[in-house]
């Protein structure tokens, strides 16, 4: 990192993923879904029409409010994660076929709950990372992104720039606000996905974002795209990069590895396998790094309602004792390692039904600290 920037680039950031509100996933809200076939954002106000807009401004004003952000901040919380969708700014979207006869599905006045975020964030001195999770016409197939199954934004120049104005209107929004601490440019865009198109995304994001964002205000955050930290470590470093920091995830329920693994390996993979990564990340890449995403979650089923079994997984067979002595000893392994990094954004705060992957579930069961300064 630049060392002409300003200190407060070196602060550790502690903080949680505001998921599952400006961008619903099922899994984290099944309330929401009851009684529909939609399995994400697109296809849930597209199977509403009208009556999406009701039910969705009634989830951002409760889901959550200005308590949370005091509740996070009393615990030692510095940052906050907050993915929102390329919808977040209101109509002008280019069109995907997934929207049938409504060209412009989206419930609009999450612009004005993303606001009421910033100031929530500036009262209580949090740092916000925005997020661009969900761009046009998918960027990984997921939930996440948008539209389940459909990845297609890489295939279609619109639907690339309209992402890159997407990040250059919250920039100029929020360029002045205190709390804005990073842009992240996309979230977790396919491995399929080429390696140079992803790149000239980036650099085309930064320049964007540097019309309105200064480097000693504001850090930009590149996606690894799930390839290897080495793809990026010339990239980033290049002269026309300044105060930009990489962002990582990690779990350990998706493969099937890790899937059949005991509570032990899972505890070894955290403190060694992790570690050693950190180290050479740290190391090499020669640029800070985010752990955007990580959670307790050891249960595939919970957060993939489509995907086919066997769901046996780690903790599946312990008592009460037992599961909360191996969540404690999970969430300590993986903080210890992820203190390595610049900072970590636990996923996430809140779910409805998935306590290992809720913050908040998380510390009130004493699986995590309740004080993180």
């Amino acid at each position: 990192m630049n060392q002409a920037l300003n200190n407060k680039y070196a602060k550790k950031l502690r903080g949680v993923n505001l998921g599952g509100w400006l961008v619903l996933e099922k899994w984290m809200t099944p309330s929401l879904f009851e009684g529909l076939q939609a399995l994400d954002e697109t296809s849930y106000c597209v199977e509403l029409g009208d009556r999406a807009e009701q039910s969705l401004k009634q989830h951002w004003n409760s889901f959550i409010t200005r308590d949370d952000f005091a509740w996070l901040a009393q615990r030692g919380i510095n940052a906050v994660r907050i993915p929102v969708g390329h919808w977040i700014l209101g109509p002008g979207y280019p069109y995907h076929s997934s929207y049938g006869d409504n060209p412009e599905p989206f419930v609009v006045g999450g612009i004005a709950v993303l606001d009421s975020a910033f100031d929530w964030a500036e009262e209580f001195s949090l740092a916000i990372v925005l997020d661009l999770h969900a761009a046009p016409g998918c960027q990984n197939g997921f939930d996440n992104g948008g539209i389940q199954d459909v990845c297609e934004w890489h295939s279609r120049p619109e639907y690339i720039n309209f992402s890159l104005l997407v990040l250059e209107r919250l920039a100029q929004r929020y360029q002045h606000r205190s709390a804005l601490h990073a842009i992240e440019v996309l979230n977790e865009p396919h491995w399929d996905i080429p390696t140079k198109l992803l790149k000239d995304y980036y650099l085309n994001a930064y320049l964007r974002i540097r019309h309105y964002c200064r480097p000693e205000n504001v850090t930009v955050v590149f996606h690894d795209g799930f390839r290897s930290f080495k793809e990026f470590s010339g990239f980033i470093s290049q002269s026309s990069f300044n105060n930009v920091a990489l962002d990582i995830h990690r779990y350990q329920c998706f493969a099937r590895e890790d899937i059949d693994a005991d509570i032990y390996r899972h505890i070894v993979k955290s403190v060694d396998d992790w570690k050693a990564e950190a180290d050479e990340i740290n190391n090499e890449l020669g640029q800070p790094v985010y752990l955007g995403e990580w959670s307790l979650g050891l249960d595939l089923k919970v957060v993939s309602l489509w995907a086919e079994g066997p769901f046996n997984h780690a903790l599946q067979n312990t008592d009460n004792f037992q599961l909360a002595v191996a969540y404690r000893a999970y969430a300590a392994a993986q903080l210890l390692t992820f203190e390595k990094y610049l900072g970590w954004f636990f996923w996430s705060y809140k779910t409805e039904t998935a306590p290992a992957w809720c913050f908040r579930d998380c510390v009130e069961q004493g699986w995590l600290p309740d004080r993180f300064a």
